[in-house]
């Protein structure tokens, strides 16, 4: 089974390509969209879609999991930006016939670092330590794969890492 994890943000959002069997897991792709914060809105937004659409295509994945949306009262605007990403997210999936497993950051960093107030460095460790990944993870790319490994859990996929060889 192949999940697809996105950390929707406005100035990057994280993707994290697992691929999940009864033996454990393996991270087959990963990386970062960027937009530049001078770019009206609108193109921004297409930019993720598109790229993120692209992502899709190329690594068929079965589901896609993102971050569910939430609100911090000093900072409403940034609510409403995430909507506005986690929109085209969806939007990405849907137009693929990708299912979308929304999750919520707090469950997410529970499952992974065992604390839901965990920080970025922490998911990343935690990640770089679940998939053996031997180099350092970009912050955005290992809240994605967070999100995509509590997917994977959630289907009954041991969180364990597959070697490389055996993942093929």
């Amino acid at each position: 089974m192949r999940i697809l994890g996105v950390d929707p943000g406005l100035r990057a959002t994280g993707y994290a390509l697992l691929q999940g069997s009864s033996q454990g897991v393996h991270l087959l792709a990963s990386g970062v969209i960027r937009t530049d914060d001078g770019v009206p809105l609108p193109a921004r937004l297409r930019q993720i879609h598109a790229a993120l659409g692209r992502v899709i295509a190329e690594g068929e994945p079965e589901a896609l999991a993102v971050e569910d949306l939430f609100a911090a009262q000093r900072f409403p605007r940034t609510a409403i930006v995430m909507g506005h990403v986690r929109g085209v997210v969806c939007l990405a999936a849907a137009e693929q016939d990708v299912a979308v497993d929304a999750l919520s950051p707090a469950a997410a960093k529970q499952a992974i670092a065992g604390f839901g107030g965990a920080s970025k460095a922490q998911i990343q460790r935690s990640v770089r330590q679940v998939l053996h990944l031997g180099a350092p993870v970009d912050p955005h790319a290992a809240d994605a794969a967070a999100l995509a490994l509590v997917a994977l859990s959630r289907r009954g996929v041991p969180l364990v890492a597959v070697p490389r060889e055996a993942a093929r």
